[in-house]
């Protein structure tokens, strides 16, 4: 083990654009359908559904948020809507199940979508029993991240030693209350946010491309 991660015994991580390579573009999919139930929640265009999406995005940390708090959308529903999506984009990635599998300690997966999406994309990856649990949306009480809520409930449930835990992501906003929780900060740089957030010093320990990758880096796999 990388000898500056060695005291991590709790490692969290992020599952959209984070577990699988952006590039997958899986996510777009679910952009499309969150648009999409917008423009018949409101009985709009694509264009105008696009813009109240990506507002309530901005204002409230997630597009479900604001839906709520400005629309009373019920977020059971809205969930099985946006989550129905095939999942062929997403490959097998035996690299980053071995990786995984080195970790020492507890091994948990924090994303504000649900547990039955997580759980399907875990599976199409490969990784489907790497994880004691999921963290989802609905055991944030529908606080996403970066709200700190979700993050204090989180080390509360699991017993997390913030000082012992380690937090990856590919979103660095979300990574900030990990920090000021007191947890190791990993940011997945797959270039979304370039040249709108930039680096993030403060807050971020380190920054990787890709987590398998990483993962074969710090256990010091024999190539």
């Amino acid at each position: 083990m990388d000898p500056r991660l060695a005291h991590v015994r709790h490692w969290i991580f992020d599952l959209d654009n984070c577990l699988y390579p952006a590039e997958t573009r899986l996510f777009d999919l679910i952009d499309e359908r969150m648009t999409a139930y917008i423009a018949r929640l409101l009985s709009v265009e694509a264009d105008e559904a696009r813009r109240v999406q990506k507002a309530h995005f901005h204002t409230h940390g997630t597009t479900l948020r604001g839906l709520m708090h400005e629309h009373d959308v019920d977020p059971h529903h809205f969930l099985d809507d946006v989550h129905d999506i095939p999942l062929d984009r997403v490959c097998n990635d035996e690299r980053l199940a071995r990786g995984l599998a080195r970790l020492p300690g507890q091994k948990l997966v924090f994303t504000n979508g649900d547990a039955p999406y997580a759980r399907r994309v875990l599976e199409a990856i490969g990784i489907g029993d790497a994880f004691e649990a999921l963290h989802d949306i609905h055991a944030a009480e529908l606080r996403p991240k970066p709200d700190a809520h979700g993050y204090r409930l989180l080390l509360d449930k699991f017993a997390i030693d913030p000082a012992r835990a380690l937090m990856v992501e590919d979103m660095a906003q979300n990574l900030k209350p990990a920090k000021d929780l007191g947890l190791t900060t990993v940011w997945v740089d797959n270039g979304s946010e370039r040249g709108n957030h930039g680096h993030h010093p403060d807050f971020i320990d380190f920054t990787i491309r890709n987590v398998g990758e990483w993962l074969e880096t710090i256990t010091k796999e024999d190539q």
